[in-house]
């Protein structure tokens, strides 16, 4: 993990664990919170929003990115991951194709941090490596 996300790491931490009280879960019950951190050092959060049609449901990874996009912000270099669960959580793999479209070209991190303590550091390609890009297209 380079400097500036270690620098970022306890506020990524932060706003990921406030979101992950405000998630919508009333059928799982696992509440998970995200945070992206841009190139310009901003940070945007999301949590996990559920709806009885199953496939509506928003996972926190795509709704903090959905927010940073919202704001103008358009390439992420990190995202935080964190839930109620003792084990990791990964992202699904619709967050992770839509991280892909937004991710930095450096291959952001995927911080993973369980309530358990046993932080997880992933780069994006090694998590999708076969991901579809615009260049695909």
């Amino acid at each position: 993990m380079n400097k500036e996300i270690q620098e970022k790491y306890d506020e990524l931490l932060r706003v990921a664990q406030d979101y992950m009280q405000r998630a919508y879960s009333p059928y799982s019950k696992v509440n998970v919170g995200a945070a992206v951190l841009t190139a310009n050092g901003k940070i945007f959060g999301g949590c996990n929003i559920e709806n009885a049609s199953y496939g509506l449901t928003n996972c926190a990874e795509r709704v903090a990115i959905q927010t940073m996009v919202a704001t103008g912000e358009k390439r992420f270099i990190a995202i935080l991951l964190t839930a109620n669960t003792e084990q990791s959580l990964y992202p699904c793999g619709a967050c992770r194709q839509v991280m892909t479209e937004f991710a930095d070209d450096m291959d952001p991190y995927v911080i993973i941090a369980p309530r358990s303590g046993n932080i997880e550091i992933h780069r994006l390609s090694s998590l999708i490596p076969h991901q579809v890009r615009i260049d695909d297209l």
